[in-house]
């Protein structure tokens, strides 16, 4: 699936958040499905500032169409979402009658029709953070390859990296199941060193919880879509913290 170097490691990197800052793209998709799913709502063309501080809780793609519904009601209840969100979710499926896959299903909609009518504008929404393709463009000459892991469609993910060029070793969109369980099938293909890079400390912390999975070296970067206190205590969480600097070092620099 994956070759190169024995010794060298295999990055597996998420990709929103950590690779695209697609903040824009995320809104303007996510409001589209919802009104298509309830032509009544009222929402701002622009993201309000609710969306921004919801997403680094926000795990499935379709949870961004619930959320940007949520939004749309009279008082916002922006607080009760950010108090209890896990609760908040279940309680707003229940009240809108919507089902996970109903939600995917329409963001997903959005984003093929996006990509077939006007495919420029729907890139333009998404940017690579800085120095993003440079460095993983170089990998290579550390005798390193790379992945994505995202629960991003895989299809949506794919067209991104190649409209700038990029061309992962391999791809894992939400199709492929969740994030422990391809990485724990990659382990078992590839028989390397892996690390795994993301920007949502819980699922850094189910990676490291997941039996089979110790041997896998996490990192959280700073630059992603981060909740408040997400850095503490880290150290005894055995998550590494990756700043820009160390990102653009050569792999054997880095923490």
């Amino acid at each position: 699936m994956v070759s190169a170097s024995p010794s060298a490691p295999l990055l597996v990197f998420d990709f929103d958040g950590v690779l695209v800052d697609g903040m824009r793209e995320y809104w303007w998709s996510a409001r589209r499905a919802a009104l298509s799913l309830a032509p009544g709502l009222v929402l701002p063309e622009e993201a309000p500032a609710g969306f921004a501080q919801l997403r680094p809780v926000i795990h499935h793609g379709w949870e961004m169409v619930l959320m940007a519904a949520e939004l749309g009601m009279a008082d916002g209840h922006l607080a009760a979402l950010l108090a209890d969100y896990d609760g908040a979710v279940k309680s707003a499926l229940e009240r809108w009658g919507w089902s996970p896959q109903q939600l995917q299903v329409a963001l997903e909609a959005v984003r093929s029709e996006a990509i077939a009518s006007d495919r420029e504008r729907w890139l333009a929404l998404h940017r690579f953070f800085p120095g993003v393709p440079e460095r993983l463009s170089a990998l290579g000459q550390e005798g390193a390859s790379w992945a994505v892991l995202t629960t991003k469609g895989g299809a949506f993910a794919a067209a991104l990296l190649a409209a700038s060029g990029l061309t992962p070793a391999a791809l894992f969109g939400h199709e492929q199941g969740c994030k422990p369980e391809v990485l724990r099938q990659l382990l078992q293909v590839n028989q390397r060193p892996l690390w795994f890079i993301e920007d949502r400390r819980p699922t850094l912390e189910l990676v490291r919880a997941t039996p089979g999975l110790e041997a896998v070296r996490c990192y959280l970067v700073s630059w992603g879509y981060l909740a408040p206190g997400d850095r503490q205590g880290l150290e005894g969480a055995g998550i590494q913290w990756l700043e820009p600097e160390s990102f653009q070092a050569p792999l054997a620099r880095w923490p």
